[in-house]
């Protein structure tokens, strides 16, 4: 019986006319393009990585050495 009168003040309940302004809208939009621009970015880090790693190979780059008592 408890049930029954439940299912039906749920069923017979008024829309609550809820209103959502135009900040929230553009708040979740932000943060999606904070997403999608990091997740862009990592991949853009993740895949030159190959072709920044050749390209030093090929210029014959040496990392600096750290300079020794002798040096002035």
């Amino acid at each position: 019986m408890r049930l029954l009168i439940l299912l039906f003040l749920l069923l017979a309940s008024a829309s609550a006319g809820a209103y959502i302004g135009p900040g929230a809208g553009l708040s979740v939009l932000g943060s999606l393009w904070a997403v999608l621009v990091g997740i862009v970015l990592a991949l853009f880090a993740i895949l030159s990585w190959p072709i920044r790693v050749l390209w030093r190979r090929l210029r014959g780059k040496r990392p600096a050495k750290a300079p020794g008592p002798d040096s002035p």
